[in-house]
């Protein structure tokens, strides 16, 4: 068995495109109408009325019960580009507790969605700071060989 993607459930299949594709970059590997596979392993499906899905489960909720995850290099520049389309926001950029910087909003269904920067963006990060490995391995629970490969591989 392989794993081949996540499905979203989507009320608007072109709205989701346009805000998958437009906003947050991916590319479209299968555009089936209805059902839209993205270049990132992500697909969309608008549940049509009558399928076996739409009859047996709520489809059209907002529960919320995940997150879509997803890193980039820039998120400030990601943050920008969502803030100036008016899309309504869980938090604006942050640090968590470990170091790293993310925001979370809502795509136009209400899914909630991460963008977080990669490990070795924030490990260099603190790194820059003045954070000795020791404590960036305290702070963020990686492995201290872990944190000097990450930062040998900076340079």
């Amino acid at each position: 068995m392989k794993f081949h993607s996540t499905v979203v459930f989507v009320r608007d299949i072109k709205k989701s495109k346009d805000f998958y594709t437009r906003l947050l970059g991916f590319s479209v590997e299968h555009d089936f109408g209805k059902n839209i596979i993205l270049s990132s392993g992500l697909t969309l499906w608008e549940v049509l009325p009558g399928h076996i899905i739409d009859k047996e489960l709520n489809t059209k909720n907002e529960s919320n019960r995940f997150e879509l995850y997803f890193e980039n290099h820039d998120i400030g520049k990601i943050f920008n580009t969502l803030d100036k389309a008016g899309i309504r926001f869980l938090h604006k950029i942050h640090e968590e507790p470990w170091g790293q910087r993310t925001f979370r909003f809502f795509d136009p269904d209400g899914h909630l969605i991460e963008i977080g920067e990669p490990l070795e963006v924030f490990v260099a990060n603190m790194s820059k700071k003045g954070v000795t490995e020791t404590r960036i391995s305290e702070k963020t629970g990686i492995p201290i060989e872990t944190i000097q490969t990450l930062l040998k591989n900076d340079n």
